[in-house]
């Protein structure tokens, strides 16, 4: 069940309820029976394992490369294709 934390408008008492889900939100102070108001905090997220962040390496860099590496030879065989339908240069003899 999650904890909620709670403050009082009138006298700024502060305090925390675990609540169900299901469960109405408080809206009296016990303190001195104002109005109560839900507080919002940050949570520590933990990742835990490799490949969350930029920096993290991959274990499957290689196929990275791999692809890099059919492009470039996608290139190089189109332009050798053309280059081998262009005409033969004169020869000088």
């Amino acid at each position: 069940m999650p904890t909620y934390a709670y403050a009082c408008k009138q006298c700024s008492h502060r305090f925390d309820a675990v609540q169900s889900f299901s469960d109405p939100t408080l809206t009296v102070c016990p303190e001195c029976g104002g109005t109560l108001r839900k507080e919002y905090g940050s949570i520590g997220v933990t990742f835990n394992g490799s490949g969350f962040y930029r920096t993290d390496s991959r274990s499957g860099s290689s196929s990275g490369a791999a692809s890099a590496k059919t492009g470039e030879g996608a290139s190089s065989s189109t332009s050798s294709k053309s280059e081998s339908t262009s005409a033969p240069a004169p020869s000088s003899a």
